[in-house]
């Protein structure tokens, strides 16, 4: 699951259904910008190189949240995520926030 912010503000969910992976990325030049700084901090709590997402924005954003079958595979990642510590006290679940890959647009 990749959640990507762009330099405009707009947060996407993009993968959703690869629940083997949970990242942050950037578009190229917006991590920094007021745009998207405020959108990642509208679902999640910034740390570092990684950000708390809480489960609530990110079954918002997912393009499949009514689908008994997606919620299931989301239950089953957060449950992984909570067995190795990456589920905060308050739900959040930590994503590596990454760089864009070069020449990406």
């Amino acid at each position: 699951m990749l959640i990507r912010v762009t330099q405009a503000g707009v947060v996407e969910l993009e993968e959703a259904d690869d629940f083997r992976r949970f990242s942050i990325r950037f578009d190229p030049g917006a991590r920094g910008t007021a745009a998207a700084e405020a959108a990642l901090s509208a679902i999640a709590r910034p740390d570092g190189d990684h950000a708390w997402v809480a489960e609530p924005a990110l079954r918002a954003l997912a393009p499949r949240g009514g689908d008994p079958a997606w919620q299931q595979g989301l239950a089953g990642m957060v449950a992984f995520a909570r067995g190795r510590g990456w589920v905060d006290a308050h739900g959040g679940i930590r994503a590596h926030i990454e760089a864009a890959p070069p020449g990406e647009p």
